[in-house]
């Protein structure tokens, strides 16, 4: 046996022996961590956004309730704590070791999480909050937290196209460096999109740049990322297959109104409405032990707006409407589940099989973070309202471009998984072809027909209706444009404000003297000045 003796004087005691310093790191690992922080970024910002644009239910009956400063703490301590102060800490090393994809890859991160920040609360801190001094830092004004994230978007293409060394683990595009930067552009398309109320010039001009330009994401390019179907250490999963495909069910409840719109809104079934929708069920229940609602008259503000009320239809599509707080029954095997788009759930074939750990594709869903589709979306609505905006074709081919690779998208993805035998069966291709067909035609058709004030609704509609799997957007949509109008509103005639930004964390507000809480969450961002109030959206 041997002893080994150190003394206290070949120690350094002023480092942590167990921290990463800049010494030790290793930039993949650093990366690594990014990349998966930002995924669950992205997971929890959108849950927001899809709820409070119906996309899937708002278990809650008032918004104050749903949205209160505690639900904001981890999405803040995951944005500055890691995301943030990650790359902080990888930039300089980086430019050091001239590891320029590195730096590319992180800077698009950092746009894409301060443009959702702002998005979220407006002003938040920026050019104090990664000082490790400083315990309360300022927050930024808005609008200068989003020229950074376009900085940081410019130079991130700067990184793209520069030599470089290094080969960074690119969870994302698999080191396909074009494709990053078309993804910087498309992101450029959305924050000068958002900018078009307060500045309708430079967005005109920003937007006409990189329309020229015409190095967007296609399809093939889609920035997602892609689960597993790992169980444990680590679960792999997409986190709704984890969260509704367990012994027992449970889960989200989906949207009365979103299944409505995709089901019964038009002479026929959205195309992409069994690629979204699982049913565990194929006949409606009728018993209120089961839905309360069945037993229920609609509440007069619903028969009056002529909504849908406790189930869309007759066959077995079973959610929630908006803002309904009633306690879970043991539904957990009874209600319609995620499908197999994005969530890797099931393909609905009418089969009505219970949902389980490794039903579906288990699990090897995605998350749809920037498609080509809602590319032309956001072109559409540029090229409808915002004066000077040109393009080589106009809003309706736009509008039906988007559509067609929302739908082929969907297809593909589905096919792709595990899934794609049970799909293929119930629904050849010829099939797929001709219901996406008749869509496109109906849309198509509309949108002739609508008087020119309307048409942005048929184009907010149908980019809502591609957006499942992604609330940052079409929480952004519906405050830019009010679109689509006539939403389904709350169960209580009247329940509270909606939010046009977020509370601060209360985490922040008690230990920063910089922060003061806001009065109400119908203080709106900077680049929202449509009219303030439930009047404008609720």
């Amino acid at each position: 046996m041997s002893l080994v003796v150190v003394s206290a004087c070949d120690l350094d005691l002023q480092d942590d022996p167990n921290a990463v310093t800049a010494s030790t790191a290793d930039l993949n690992l650093v990366l690594n961590r990014i990349q998966l922080d930002f995924v669950g970024f992205f997971n929890t910002s959108g849950d927001n956004g899809m709820r409070l644009t119906r996309m899937i239910a708002l278990g809650n009956n008032l918004y104050d309730q749903a949205y209160e400063p505690i639900t904001f703490n981890g999405l803040w301590t995951n944005s500055y704590a890691n995301i943030l102060n990650d790359i902080k800490f990888l930039e300089p090393l980086a430019e050091q070791a001239n590891f320029r994809r590195h730096l590319g890859i992180a800077r698009v991160i950092k746009a894409y999480v301060l443009m959702t920040l702002v998005d979220n609360f407006n002003d938040v801190p920026l050019s104090e909050a990664l000082d490790p001094g400083n315990f309360a830092p300022k927050t930024d004004p808005a609008a200068q937290v989003y020229a950074q994230a376009a900085e940081n978007l410019r130079l991130a293409k700067l990184d793209f196209a520069a030599t470089s060394l290094g080969t960074p683990q690119d969870m994302f595009y698999g080191g396909n460096y074009a494709n990053w930067i078309r993804l910087a552009n498309s992101l450029e398309l959305k924050l000068n999109l958002n900018r078009k109320l307060v500045d309708p010039a430079g967005a005109a001009t920003a937007i006409n740049a990189l329309i020229t330009a015409n190095n967007f994401i296609q399809p093939g390019q889609e920035f997602v990322f892609r689960y597993g179907t790992n169980l444990t250490d680590p679960d792999a999963r997409h986190p709704r297959f984890g969260g509704q495909y367990q012994p027992g069910g449970g889960g989200d409840y989906q949207s009365t109104w979103y299944m409505w719109n995709l089901l019964e809104a038009k002479p026929f079934d959205d195309p992409r409405a069994r690629y979204y929708f699982y049913r565990q069920q194929t006949v409606n229940p009728t018993n209120p032990q089961d839905i309360r609602c069945v037993g229920e008259f609609a509440p007069g503000h619903y028969v009056a707006g002529g909504f849908p009320f406790c189930l869309p239809g007759t066959r077995g599509y079973w959610g929630r409407d908006h803002l309904n707080g009633e306690g879970i029954p043991p539904d957990g095997l009874k209600r319609t589940a995620w499908g197999v788009y994005p969530a890797g759930g099931r393909f609905d074939d009418n089969s009505a099989a219970p949902v389980a750990p490794t039903a579906g594709a288990g699990g090897a869903g995605i998350q749809p973070i920037m498609l080509p589709a809602y590319v032309d979306f956001m072109l559409a609505e540029a090229v409808l309202t915002i004066t000077g905006v040109n393009s080589a074709v106009d809003a309706k081919t736009l509008l039906l471009n988007g559509i067609t690779k929302s739908i082929n998208y969907v297809r593909a993805f589905s096919v792709s998984t595990s899934q794609g035998a049970v799909i293929t069966t119930f629904q050849p291709d010829a099939a797929f072809t001709t219901a996406r067909t008749s869509y496109l035609n109906f849309v198509s058709n509309e949108f002739d027909n609508a008087p020119a004030a309307s048409r942005m609704r048929i184009i907010g509609r149908e980019y809502w209706l591609a957006l499942f799997g992604n609330g940052n957007e079409s929480y952004n949509l519906y405050r830019r444009t009010g679109q689509p109008s006539g939403m389904q509103p709350a169960l209580l005639l009247n329940a509270g404000d909606f939010p046009r930004s977020f509370f601060y964390p209360n985490n922040v507000v008690s230990t920063n003297s910089n922060i003061v809480q806001k009065a109400s969450q119908r203080l709106r961002v900077f680049w929202d000045t449509n009219p303030e109030g439930n009047g404008w959206v609720y």
